[in-house]
């Protein structure tokens, strides 16, 4: 018996959240407009050079999926590939959610990654119309909320314009789920990371709050030529840096998660009913990391 080819074209290698492990992945882009973070080595190989893909191609991929026998009717989540979906038209964005809603009428939310810079030139009205159509949540990966932090990384992003691109989210009803890297300022920019990362959050209010540590498999060099004095923090001022964050934060309903696996210390609550409980457990695992459990060596990782 025959399997039917699997509808979706694919241009290795592809990355979502962990959170959509479960969800079908439809790229409409591929690699990431922006692609100059010095600490982000998910674009970098020659095939993800970045571009939009065809739009018909896409839209077909979606009736084929509809009409896939494993896959009609059973999809229930969808994630909008590469690293930035939304920088996109709201034209050629309604199209795919229009094609979804048509095709795999059992979706119930859509994903996508988001750089701040995705929603400078849309409107709240547009991002509306994104939410209306079936764009439920985007993962930003704001990285920190301290100017320095993210010139000397390459974010093009402040804190001001990261806080207005999420406020214009969370206007439109577009859930956020905002990335932080825990040591992505060092040594030296520690606690200036911490500080104005928990004010961008406070400002902000996102649904979703999620820490991962910065690392480096393919070596420190590229970082290390933007951000000469920078040293990595060892496993207790990682937490030190965690507990900083937390102790700033001033949230009402944020779910906190630092469960990906590059974390030592996997760590899940709601802010801030569980503020308390969550600082409780970063000190128990600075004063005595031997009591707590931390993931192994070898099971970090991206």
């Amino acid at each position: 018996m025959s399997h039917p080819t699997f509808p979706i074209r694919y241009i290795e290698p592809v990355f979502r959240p962990p959170s959509e492990a479960q969800s079908l992945i439809v790229p409409i882009t591929n690699g990431c407009s922006w692609n100059k973070c010095t600490y982000c080595e998910m674009y970098t190989a020659p095939q993800k050079k970045f571009h939009a893909c065809d739009e018909e191609e896409t839209l077909e991929a979606i009736r084929q999926c509809g009409r896939h026998p494993q896959l009609a009717g059973q999809v229930q989540r969808v994630f909008l590939g590469d690293g930035d979906a939304l920088v996109l038209s709201t034209r050629r964005l309604l199209a795919v959610l229009e094609a979804i809603r048509e095709h795999l009428p059992a979706v119930r939310r859509v994903s996508s990654y988001c750089l701040p810079r995705n929603v400078r030139n849309k409107s709240v009205a547009e991002l509306q119309e994104l939410r209306a159509a079936g764009l439920s949540l985007v993962y930003v990966g704001a990285e920190s909320g301290d100017d320095t932090v993210l010139a000397k990384v390459h974010k093009g992003e402040t804190l001001e314009s990261t806080c207005e691109a999420l406020d214009k989210l969370g206007a439109a009803g577009i859930s956020r789920s905002v990335m932080l890297l825990n040591g992505l300022g060092g040594q030296v920019l520690s606690r200036q990371h911490a500080a104005n990362s928990a004010q961008l959050a406070n400002r902000t209010q996102p649904e979703f709050l999620a820490t991962l540590v910065v690392s480096f498999p393919l070596g420190e060099e590229r970082f290390r030529q933007a951000f000469p004095e920078w040293e990595p923090l060892d496993q207790q001022a990682l937490f030190c840096e965690i507990e900083q964050l937390l102790q700033a934060l001033e949230l009402k309903r944020t779910v906190f998660r630092s469960d990906h696996a590059s974390n030592w210390l996997v760590l899940k609550g709601a802010l801030g009913a569980e503020k308390d409980r969550l600082l409780a457990e970063v000190r128990q695992a600075i004063d005595a990391p031997e009591s707590v459990r931390l993931r192994p060596a070898w099971q970090r990782g991206l």
